[in-house]
């Protein structure tokens, strides 16, 4: 959940690293640094706890000026927040940097005994093993790829040592790693977004690869140590998507952004009144017509778009649908029936307990595997046997909305295509076909009732706990509520199924809870509004988000009517003002609402 930054060039590479190192800060973290190798200068680091500004203030009163360099922002997993624990890590000539979690550095650090240990990080014994293999005579490269046949574990690293200034040496296994192309020079990151300022073009390592760039050359070495050539990829994006705008920010921008993705995620896929099979590429026919159940594996948000896709795939395309948590499922011996497609679902593609689920499916017994993810050169998408792309661009807010609004359309493509094979007629498809072109005008209608719910989460803001309710498609909705409004303001939320209030939830409900429902008008609708009374005959206070016309409001009851009426699609509109909620009672509470405390965006370990 960490970034990297790195550059071998022949100018002063100071001022790209911090540039990289802010354009990763969305990933979240509790401190940063960078190491550069200069002229004449040896290896020079500076470390800060906190946000960037203090290490663009260190540096100010330090310079770390040179030609190579590598830079890292850090969140705690072993060893508190610290300076100590920041990387870079040094050991004489050497400096590293690292991402992932290395799971014998206890055995390791027992053997460095000669070493004494500046941090309490699982990165530290890398770099004091490669100061001992170095004895060893070779180059970097050889002195690294010596090293890491060591690790076990997860790992995105890159190496520089002033015994060789002009190189830079990097490997990877588990956590991503990118190599930028320039004319002049070469950089890397763990992230594309991180590089846009200074290129386009991309070269993504491999499971096991290892790689030494200098200015002008880079070599690249596959797991076997055979040197390799990995294709170079001209990116589509911009360096402007992952601004603000007009916006405060990242989150309400990407909120507002929802409508535009969304048709972005249909484009090309819509014909006049069905999807057509090779929305997921080549694979697809082998793939879709050997199906006789599904198996959804997700972490987070993701997961509850799974589980919303759940009731899609079995009331909509009749096929049995299993959603599993992907931390508990990798650590499971499932029974997987014969011809159960796993569909992983990631916005970033790097998710590392999805991405084990994905890389033992076979093992499992999985007849094929499809990715749902925003990320065209993620791991994921690369393992997987066949993919389906959400186009929701860069997401930099770490709490997840137009990434989850474009999975659920992405997965009700899926729905479309898999459902054609098993329950679903013509005009069935033709009518779902027509709401997928219509929802993007039915949520920008939902986002004009922005105004009252800002006014509405006034109500909410002094509160410590909140309880979101729902039924059906609903219930995921409002897990995803729940997850929203816990992430960026810090209030306790759970979510439960409306009929489940019977059952221990409704002991919480008094004038304090506030109880927040998601009704929408559909076969559900009298149920719940039963659940409801129950709450309302409690002293509940209850805030309902519907398109029902008739219900009743009172000084116990807030309704806001969000104005259309979605029929299947109802979770994507009724997502929109419940993420509206959130934002503005964490914005009212004062939160850091891009880069929740504790967080990460892209969580690339255990």
């Amino acid at each position: 959940m960490c970034g990297i930054v790195g550059a071998v060039a022949q100018r002063n590479i100071a001022s790209v690293l911090l540039e990289g190192l802010a354009r990763l800060e969305y990933r979240g973290y509790d401190s940063a640094g960078i190491s550069c190798i200069g002229s004449g200068a040896g290896m020079q680091r500076t470390r800060a706890m906190g946000k960037l500004n203090n290490l663009r203030q260190h540096l100010a009163n330090n310079p770390c000026d040179g030609t190579v360099g590598i830079g890292h922002t850090r969140w705690a997993t072993h060893g508190v927040p610290a300076e100590k624990n920041a990387h870079p890590h040094l050991c004489e000539s050497f400096s590293v940097v690292h991402n992932g979690i290395i799971e014998n550095h206890d055995l390791l650090r027992k053997k460095q005994l000669n070493h004494d240990f500046e941090s309490q990080t699982d990165s530290e014994v890398i770099v004091h093993l490669l100061h001992d293999e170095s004895a060893h005579g070779g180059s970097l490269l050889q002195t690294v790829q010596r090293s890491v046949s060591q690790l076990q574990g997860s790992y995105a690293l890159a190496v520089i040592c002033s015994e060789e200034p002009d190189t830079m040496v990097v490997a990877r296994q588990g956590s991503p790693l990118v190599i930028g192309v320039a004319d002049d020079a070469y950089y890397i990151a763990s992230d594309i977004l991180a590089l846009l300022p200074v290129t386009k073009r991309f070269i993504y390592l491999e499971e096991g690869d290892t790689a030494s760039l200098q200015h002008n050359a880079v070599v690249i070495m596959d797991v076997q140590g055979k040197r390799v050539n990995r294709a170079v990829v001209t990116s589509a994006l911009n360096p402007e998507a992952v601004g603000k705008g007009e916006y405060r920010h990242f989150m309400l921008k990407e909120i507002y952004e929802q409508p535009k993705v969304i048709a972005d995620t249909c484009e090309g896929r819509l014909m006049q009144d069905h999807v057509v099979d090779e929305i997921l590429g080549p694979q697809a026919a082998w793939v879709l017509d050997g199906i006789k159940q599904i198996h959804v594996a997700a972490c987070g948000t993701s997961y509850h778009a799974g589980l919303t896709a759940r009731y899609w795939f079995e009331e909509i395309a009749g096929v049995s649908c299993r959603v599993e948590i992907a931390s508990e499922l990798r650590y499971r011996h499932p029974v997987v029936p014969t011809g159960t497609l796993l569909i992983v679902v990631s916005q970033s593609g790097e998710t590392a307990d999805t991405l084990a689920v994905l890389r033992n499916a076979k093992t499992m017994g999985y007849m094929a595997t499809l990715a749902v993810c925003n990320v065209a050169e993620s791991s994921m998408v690369r393992d997987a046997d066949c993919a389906l792309m959400t186009r929701a661009g860069p997401e930099i807010g770490v709490a997840s909305t137009k990434a989850f609004t474009t999975q659920l359309v992405a997965l009700m493509l899926l729905v479309i295509v898999i459902g054609r094979r098993f329950s679903l007629d013509s005009a069935r498809e033709a009518s779902l076909v027509e709401q997928l072109r219509n929802l993007p005008a039915k949520v920008k209608i939902a986002l004009q009732h922005d105004p009252e719910i800002q006014a509405l989460a006034s109500h909410i803001a002094d509160k410590n706990n909140a309880l979101f309710l729902g039924r059906g498609t609903g219930y995921p909705v409002a897990m995803e509520g729940a997850l929203k409004l816990k992430e960026v303001s810090y209030i306790h939320a759970e979510a439960y199924a409306a009929g489940e209030l019977k059952h221990g939830p409704l002991a919480l409900v008094d004038d304090a809870m506030p109880v927040i429902a998601v009704m929408p008008d559909d076969a559900l609708l009298e149920k719940i509004k039963s659940n409801l009374a129950e709450v309302k005959a409690r002293g509940g206070r209850l805030y309902v988000f519907s398109n029902h016309q008739n219900m009743v409001c009172d000084d116990q009851v807030t309704m806001i009517d969000i104005g259309v009426k979605p029929a299947d699609l109802a979770p994507v509109v009724f997502t929109i003002p419940l993420q509206l909620l959130s934002y503005h009672v964490a914005v009212l509470r004062g939160t850091d609402v891009d880069q929740p405390r504790n967080l990460a965006k892209s969580v690339t370990v255990e």
